[in-house]
């Protein structure tokens, strides 16, 4: 059974071709592929986000306060009519991640965000967060699939601390028409080509020789949103150039 309820904090790194190549290289040897990532390969993740027509939780999320709640669906792969997804709340609450998820299938999902109406439970369903989720979705009165957003992503854990996992995203894509999880993934690139976001996904302490591989590439932690992103260059009007990451890598 996937687990559904995480609590670690998770740090963002932006990095480029180079060093995705290095950090990949000692990965190899310290850490196990995620069964998706097998031999190298990228897996596709999609998501759709929502809110308001006011962007109220987007814009609340990227003003940086101490505690901030999304709500997305997710699938991993090609999404179909029939496919079981996630229905996830990303919870953060000074600087700590928590986040919680249900299966559901997607008809029910995108029925339920219509109608309002939570669906009755089944048993592949998590009560608890199914119930949370139905106490955000009506503290708003027009929450929307606002965004799609779909990327490629490699993924490690830890051979000892299972919960310490480190992932690589590339080619992601957002857009805000079509926004439905089962209708083909394009849109516009959040990154610069050549980029990647590395995030650190950790319960406990990070193993030091990761910290070394950090403090040997000259890595700086950094804030980055796809979601935030996509609203600063869709809604803002704001342009991204490769310049503006040159400082988080050597």
């Amino acid at each position: 059974m996937a687990i559904e309820v995480f609590n670690r904090q998770e740090i963002k790194y932006i990095i480029n071709d180079e060093v995705f190549r290095i950090f990949t290289n000692v990965l190899n040897n310290n850490m196990e592929p995620d069964k998706y990532s097998a031999g190298g390969r990228l897996y596709h993740i999609s998501n759709i986000y929502y809110d308001t027509p006011l962007h109220d939780i987007i814009r609340k999320s990227i003003d940086k306060p101490v505690y901030k709640v999304k709500l997305r669906l997710r699938s991993y792969g090609d999404t179909q009519s029939g496919d079981r997804v996630f229905l996830e709340m990303k919870k953060k609450f000074d600087g700590l991640v928590n986040k919680r998820r249900t299966a559901i299938y997607l008809e029910e999902a995108e029925r339920y965000i219509e109608t309002r109406v939570k669906p009755e439970i089944k048993p592949y369903m998590n009560r608890q967060v199914l119930n949370e989720i139905d106490f955000f979705i009506h503290s708003y009165e027009d929450l929307q699939p606002m965004v799609r957003l779909s990327y490629d992503r490699v993924a490690f854990f830890g051979r000892e601390d299972k919960s310490f996992r480190v992932t690589f995203d590339t080619n992601i894509r957002s857009r805000r028409n079509d926004v439905r999880l089962e209708s083909a993934s394009y849109g516009r690139e959040l990154l610069p080509q050549g980029l990647w976001v590395m995030e650190v996904k950790a319960e406990r302490a990070i193993p030091l020789w990761f910290t070394r591989l950090l403090s040997d590439n000259r890595l700086y932690p950094t804030s980055f949103s796809k979601y935030g992103t996509d609203y600063r260059l869709s809604i803002i009007g704001e342009s991204i150039h490769n310049e503006d990451f040159n400082y988080k890598f050597a």
